[in-house]
């Protein structure tokens, strides 16, 4: 696809985006998908709603009560754009890590990115510096706006392979906090003209191998989600107040707490993390009225008995994996809620399949969006008729384009985004999920990858070797199962899991330790010398009552 004029002096991501043979097909079907040739997202998602609504509007409301009006938001991201640019010399194309909780001062930091011309490479605030180093070894970010509580790993990664790295904090309001910097600052600004196929975010998915993959998105795709997703599925309106248990550092949470609600004249509600059952007293308590979270959250809502708390809820959205029919009818029965569920991607950016109101039917994620075709495929790529189970396959107005990866090629096959998910279709066009095709576990909606922390167990010096699989849960969908061969008089307690657990929690982010270990003399392997993953996965659906020492030696 030929690219207009770039407006970014600084090329690397034009540079590094893949040759043009392995793009995906991109569809712009609607005339919503058409867009100029000079577009800045932020002035689109944010000084053109302003402009349309007027500066005084509730924009963000936080569970501590703090409350920003589109006007101060809009203030606060010039004023970043004036740091970035006057105080650290940005140039447009030049990278800036993102790293922070859900808060305001993230919200206008990710803004003051993009009126700058710079490209936002979004994280999470729970990675390490194991998951941190290879995204900024990667993307090459020049300057990290980090929340000053999350600082010290990317100080680390600064110090030890970044030597370039401006880290400015965001929070202390002390010293040269960039909230003190903001001050100084007029808070005006002219955005950057942007070309609307420049890159203004690198979202990293995540890695299964330890390197993740860095996806491209351009400034037009920030308004191609809410032109899809937003306004025909969600239909916000200014009057609403959104909340999403999701990170912004995941494209799904910048997508339903602020594109979506921004543009539409809304207020987003921002919580840096409540459990499900305190989720469900913030819904009620501040009177949000859309709520996008993953099936974990419902169900646990529902275990509580705090589902009536959502009963003010005018759109329920499931994200992150598949919700179970129980639940959702369970939900509908108690407060009538037809919660909309949907499959997208970070190489997708957001939704692509989905279904609200009445065209929900229950038991399937729903149908392409409009601008959006799908299809189901065989092993050899060829499309495969209603009712036969295949690789899902999307083409749309965005599309998988991995930053100098050769993994290209495997996730884009003759111009169809192949997602690693396996559905089927019905005659009337509706898709229904079955499986994941690849070792990526699901958990509560993350993603987290076996190998990876299969290679973090084995870094415990007790270990002699391990292997992951998924095992189902009823709260979290699957948990992370590790069988673990412990070396030579080495007990196999609770006291030596415990350890490994922490061993793993200390490397990685959190959310991908083993929340079960079992503890076995030896792992299956088939002659080629293979781990035979289908007899743990058998082992761990089992779910057996002692699983201190649990021997496979025999299972072939």
């Amino acid at each position: 696809m030929q690219l207009s004029p770039t407006a970014h002096t600084d090329t690397f991501a034009r540079g590094h985006l893949p040759p043009a043979e392995l793009w995906p097909h991109l569809e712009f079907t609607t005339e919503a998908l058409n867009y100029p040739d000079r577009l800045n997202a932020a002035g689109e998602i944010l000084d053109a709603t302003i402009a349309a609504y007027g500066p005084d509007r509730p924009a963000i409301r936080t569970d501590t009560g703090e409350m920003w009006t589109y006007g101060e938001l809009q203030r606060r991201a010039d004023q970043v754009a004036q740091v970035l640019t006057e105080d650290f010399a940005l140039q447009p194309g030049n990278r800036v890590l993102l790293r922070s909780p859900n808060n305001p001062w993230a919200v206008a930091s990710w803004f003051g990115i993009l009126k700058a011309g710079g490209i936002a490479v979004t994280t999470m605030a729970a990675l390490r510096v194991r998951d941190l180093s290879p995204v900024i070894a990667k993307t090459r970010p020049s300057i990290a706006l980090v929340d000053h509580r999350y600082a010290d790993d990317v100080r680390t990664i600064r110090d030890t392979e970044a030597p370039d790295l401006q880290i400015v904090t965001f929070g202390a309001d002390s010293g040269q906090d960039l909230t003190i910097r903001c001050s100084a600052k007029s808070g005006a600004f002219d955005n950057v003209a942007t070309a609307a196929d420049d890159v203004a975010l690198f979202g990293p998915t995540s890695g299964s191998t330890g390197t993740p993959k860095i996806t491209t998105h351009f400034h037009r795709d920030l308004l191609s989600i809410d032109n899809t997703a937003g306004r025909t599925l969600l239909r916000l309106r200014p009057d609403d107040v959104v909340a999403s248990t999701a990170p912004l550092a995941f494209t799904f949470g910048l997508g339903m707490l602020v594109v979506f609600p921004l543009r539409a004249g809304a207020c987003m509600f921002l919580t840096e993390g409540a459990a499900p059952a305190r989720l469900a007293d913030l819904v009620e308590e501040h009177g949000v009225t859309v709520l996008a979270t993953a099936p974990t959250a419902f169900r646990q809502i529902l275990k509580a008995g705090k589902i009536g708390r959502l009963s003010g809820l005018r759109v329920g959205v499931s994200a992150g994996e598949h919700i179970p029919r129980p639940v959702w009818e369970r939900i509908e029965h108690a407060i009538g809620l037809r919660v909309i569920d949907g499959m997208g991607s970070t190489e997708m950016l957001h939704i692509f399949i989905s279904a609200a109101g009445d065209d929900i039917r229950p038991g399937a994620t729903g149908k392409p969006l409009p601008g959006f075709r799908a299809t189901i495929l065989d092993p050899d790529g060829n499309e495969l008729p209603p009712g036969v189970e295949g690789k899902l396959a999307v083409i749309g107005p965005v599309g998988c384009r991995y930053l100098d990866d050769h993994r290209q090629a495997g996730y884009v096959v003759n111009g169809w985004n192949v997602t690693g998910d396996t559905f089927y279709r019905d005659a009337d066009g509706y898709f229904y999920y079955c499986a994941r095709t690849d070792d990526m576990i699901v958990s509560s909606g993350y993603n987290i990858g076996a190998p990876e922390v299969e290679a973090t167990i084995n870094t415990h010096d007790d270990v002699l070797e391990s292997a992951v699989v998924a095992k189902p849960d009823p709260d979290r969908g699957t948990i992370v199962c590790a069988f673990v061969v412990l070396k030579d008089g080495i007990p196999a307690d609770s006291a030596k899991a415990r350890q490994i657990q922490d061993h793993v929690k200390q490397t990685l982010a959190p959310y991908k330790y083993p929340r079960e270990i079992r503890f076995v003399t030896s792992l299956p392997y088939n002659p080629s010398g293979k781990i035979q993953r289908h007899v743990l996965r058998a082992a761990a659906a089992e779910d057996e009552a002692d699983v201190a020492s649990v021997s496979l030696e025999h299972q072939r």
